[in-house]
């Protein structure tokens, strides 16, 4: 009997509590029109920051993705490494779930993923929001890379010419969801740029 071994077009989004809640909503909107299964977790701290930064209810933004979870659901799929995935986006991802992540102090469910993750050597990106940074906090990034999380921080490309905000916001979402090889049609490209100059 054939098996098929191949990953999944599945990736499982982290929304924690940073600002830049948009970022993870577009995530889950272009990963939606890519075809990509969404595995969903918005921290407490997440919801909270979309009252502030949108208009969008959490109700309506876990009906955006394939299967949410409860951040306080250790015992979901996503926290074991048998459930395949390309990987995990946090975006934004805040200054304490990075450190939780570091440590391997899995509090929370976007933690627990994200170890997973690592373990199983798959993608992790991490779309980090917070500046300035101390010295702890640069430590604590280096500590990451090291141990195979690609470090994504929310920073917007002027080469790109963006005239509105999701402009901005979809050229970054564009670069991340690259790293996982997913084709969103929404990044202007350098060299693009270069030959409409």
């Amino acid at each position: 009997m054939a098996t098929n071994n191949s990953t999944p077009e599945r990736i499982i989004v982290g929304i924690t509590g940073a600002s830049g809640v948009i970022y993870g909503i577009r995530a889950l909107e272009l990963l939606a029109e890519a075809g990509v299964e969404t595995h969903l977790v918005i921290s407490k701290a997440a919801e909270l920051t979309m009252t502030y930064e949108t208009d969008i209810r959490a109700a309506d933004l876990r009906a955006r993705a394939s299967k949410w979870y409860s951040p306080a659901d250790i015992g979901a799929a996503i926290s074991s490494g048998s459930f395949k995935t390309k990987g995990m986006l946090i975006v934004p991802c805040s200054v304490r779930s990075m450190s939780e992540i570091a440590t391997g102090i899995t509090s929370s469910l976007i933690s627990r993923a994200a170890d997973v993750v690592l373990k199983e050597r798959r993608r992790l990106v991490l779309g980090v929001r917070e500046t300035p940074l101390h010295g702890g906090h640069l430590r604590t990034l280096v500590q990451l890379s090291d141990m195979g999380a690609i470090i994504a921080p929310i920073v917007p490309a002027f080469y790109s010419k963006p005239q509105t905000i999701a402009d901005i916001v979809d050229h970054t979402i564009g670069r991340m969801l690259d790293l996982f090889d997913i084709e969103t049609g929404v990044v202007k490209r350098w060299k693009d740029q270069q030959q409409e100059s």
